[in-house]
């Protein structure tokens, strides 16, 4: 479906201390079954050596992201009736961004974590973490310690897992009979539609439409019982799931008006992804152009986010810190570190206030509204915002 040529992990950042070692790159693929038509990233990293003790991705430092969680938390309490006596579980926690908001609703949770770093900061809050890798047998394990869940869910970690079926095992195993998982993910249809392919890094091992939801969700002894479509990360859709045996929600209208929605744009029809490497290649060059343009007019351009997708961005593009002089991010664990690959160095925000750059590339362009009104002040030099996704925009700040 689509071939990116080769970059390192996009979360694989570079220090001071290793800027001048050599890099591991891998083969950035995706391919799509014409069985189940879901969409995976042909398999070369190991989940471990992505998801290392050093992991540099913490979800606490988006506004917007937060206040999407809170108002999650907020909306599964009420609807499933959720109260002291029940037990909360999220799979991939990360620095706790979301349990943070359980905690203060009075509802027992822990969460399941495998890396360090963000480990740390959650258990700094207050919150209870199993530092483990999520899957059938780590779930049986701590329902024989009385840790079943009347409630879970794991939000932009379903494509992230290398073994999707192990991984649903487990919550068929940890949920309580008739308790309820949601998982977030961005839409394959969105993906797609939205020329959406910077999203594709090797910490994504799958690509998720409903309709393969769907399938996996039998397979593994759970039931769609519920799918909602939200704005975050680009469009993504939430979907319910309970046991296929004891479950007690019936089965939403949702279910078939997304399933039908994703058969008529031809999401179980090969002739669907077949174009999409024309257009992530005019994408490409496009920006290739448009950067040479303004270092040939003597415009400084700099970029705002590290984020996964803008590394997958500058790799495929083979952008250089001679084309895009630097990224700023608000992360401190990313700042005064280099962006994996391209090898551009990353900075604090304040940055941008002393050099005053003629434009700023938005990387995480699911993020545009939160980053051009936190950089407002560039309106004083007339800086101009750059997004490539869908296709290249130019604006006024």
């Amino acid at each position: 479906m689509l071939d990116l040529g080769s970059s390192p992990p996009s979360n694989s950042f570079l220090s001071g201390e290793t800027i001048n070692h050599p890099e591991k790159w891998y083969p950035l693929n995706i391919l799509v079954c014409e069985n189940c038509w879901l969409v995976q990233t042909e398999d070369f990293v190991d989940a471990h050596e992505m998801f290392s003790d050093d992991y540099a991705y913490f979800s606490s430092y988006s506004v917007s992201f937060l206040n999407h969680c809170e108002s999650f938390v907020s909306q599964m309490i009420k609807r499933f009736d959720l109260t002291s006596e029940c037990l909360f579980v999220e799979v991939a926690a990360n620095d706790g961004y979301l349990l943070q908001y359980v905690m203060k609703s009075g509802i027992p949770c822990y969460g399941v974590e495998p890396t360090e770093s963000t480990a740390k900061v959650a258990r700094s809050k207050g919150i209870k973490i199993i530092q483990s890798f999520f899957g059938e047998k780590i779930a049986s394990n701590l329902a024989s310690k009385n840790l079943k869940a009347d409630f879970m869910c794991a939000n932009n970690v379903l494509a992230h897992v290398p073994d999707i079926n192990d991984f649903l095992k487990g919550f068929k195993a940890l949920l309580n009979p008739t308790g309820v998982a949601t998982f977030e993910n961005p839409h394959l249809l969105n993906l797609i539609n939205e020329n959406q392919f910077d999203t594709v890094y090797h910490e994504h091992y799958s690509y998720l439409s409903a309709t393969s939801v769907d399938k996996i969700f039998t397979s593994n002894g759970l039931t769609l019982f519920d799918v909602q479509e939200i704005p975050i990360h680009g469009g993504s859709l939430r979907y319910f799931a309970q046991n296929s045996i004891t479950g007690v929600h019936n089965i939403s209208e949702s279910v078939k008006n997304i399933l039908n929605k994703e058969k008529k744009h031809g999401v179980n029809k090969i002739e669907f992804y077949q174009d999409f490497q024309l257009r992530a290649e005019k994408i490409k060059m496009n920006l290739l152009s448009f950067l040479i343009e303004q270092k040939n007019n003597g415009k400084k351009v700099v970029a705002y986010g590290a984020a996964a997708k803008g590394n997958t961005l500058l790799n495929y593009c083979g952008i250089k810190s001679d084309l895009l002089e630097y990224i700023v991010d608000n992360n401190p664990s990313k700042q005064n570190m280099y962006a994996p690959g391209s090898r551009i160095p990353i900075y604090n925000i304040d940055k941008i206030k002393k050099d005053k750059p003629d434009f700023i590339l938005i990387l995480p362009w699911n993020l545009k509204g939160e980053i051009i009104s936190q950089l407002s002040y560039v309106k004083k030099w007339k800086a101009k915002f750059v997004t490539v996704i869908p296709s290249l925009d130019i604006f006024n700040s």
